[in-house]
């Protein structure tokens, strides 16, 4: 196999690539997912490192993790002490990738790590900051999976959010790109809304999805629902003008009922029965009820934003405790502290802080 250069003989021990996965139970995909991965980056012939973040695992995936570190010393683990969600283990990768370049990539095999090359390729000949995994087959998919998606991005647009259609979290981002994401206050964020809404030069590279190549998926359709509801609210505040038109349907409703019972008093036709009223009642009481459920989504959102709490919590780092292929320390001097929004953390020095204040405990 082809040597490559260690971090070290980069400026900062920096990699030209960081190529974070978030992982949840993957165990069974792991090895393949690993197989498939390693000829890829190595062929690129440039300094890379694989974050694998484990969001709280119950099954064997951080030991296999440590394990695949022995023989593939660009490996690099984060151990989330709790499960925190997809989207938390991304910007938790994120946060702590050092690479020039960074792809965000599952675990599952759906999307291809051969596209990764691509990817580099295009972004560094169109001299472009974001480069998009477009899915332009997804055959693999059940029917139900694509009408929800297509009905997912289509809502997107509508509500103005920009970016291709059917571009999931299989991006590769500059390093200002990730930077800028990562400085942004907002807790839950969709980073497949929030990178195109910077703006920045980007390009799409198409490809087919694939099927699971092992395990089960972790996105059931409860947390499709929640990731909906945190796109439509982190993207727009038109479902907000959406209860207020409501409320002036209502309001005109209302006065237009009035009216015609006014006008059935004075000509003597007055109403009567009980299903016309219940009716009404039972219409305003579902606008209002609408209404308050959109309005709580952004009550819910400035209530977590007020609170500050961190999306994830950070148990141990190996490049921090030391190991093959960091060339820094060991594991007995790995050094706890607290990040701050700022990008300093106590006790060392880290290129961007997530926002959230992420707590570091001591290697063991």
């Amino acid at each position: 196999m082809t040597s490559h250069p260690s971090f070290d003989t980069l400026p900062n021990g920096a990699p030209h690539l960081s190529v974070v996965v978030p992982m949840y139970d993957e165990q069974e995909v792991l090895p393949l997912f690993a197989e498939r991965l390693r000829p890829v980056l190595d062929g690129l012939e440039v300094p890379y490192e694989v974050v694998c973040v484990d969001d709280g695992s119950r099954d064997a995936t951080a030991s296999l993790l440590h394990a695949m570190r022995r023989t593939w010393p660009q490996v690099r683990l984060i151990q989330l002490r709790a499960n925190s969600g997809h989207q938390a283990a991304i910007s938790a990768g994120l946060a702590r990738a050092r690479g020039r370049w960074m792809v965000t990539i599952d675990a599952d095999l759906q999307d291809p790590p051969e596209v990764i090359a691509q990817m580099l390729e295009v972004a560094e000949r169109e001299h472009v900051d974001v480069v998009y995994g477009v899915r332009t087959d997804r055959s693999t998919d059940t029917a139900f999976k694509r009408v929800t998606a297509e009905a997912f991005y289509a809502l997107m647009h509508r509500l103005g959010a920009r970016g291709a259609m059917n571009a999931g979290d299989f991006r590769l981002m500059s390093r200002t790109t990730v930077d800028a994401v990562l400085a942004l206050p907002e807790t839950n964020r969709v980073l497949r809304l929030v990178v195109p809404a910077l703006g920045f030069p980007s390009a799409d590279v198409g490809y087919r999805r694939d099927e699971r190549a092992a395990g089960e998926s972790k996105y059931p359709l409860s947390k499709m629902i929640r990731l909906t509801l945190d796109s439509v609210t982190g993207v727009s505040s038109a479902p907000l003008r959406l209860a207020t038109w409501f409320g002036l349907a209502g309001f005109v409703l209302a006065f237009a009922v009035a009216a015609f019972a006014v006008v059935s008093k004075l000509t003597g036709h007055s109403i009567t029965g009980w299903a016309s009223t219940i009716v009404v009642v039972s219409g305003f009481g579902a606008m209002q009820l609408l209404c308050l459920g959109v309005l709580g989504e952004y009550v819910g959102r400035l209530f977590q934003t007020a609170q500050a709490r961190p999306t994830h919590y950070v148990a141990y780092d190996s490049f921090e405790a030391g190991g093959q292929g960091t060339g820094t320390g060991t594991g007995d001097d790995a050094r706890s502290g607290v990040e701050t929004q700022s990008g300093s953390r106590a006790g060392g020095t880290h290129p961007v802080a997530e926002p959230g204040f992420e707590v570091l405990a001591q290697a063991s």
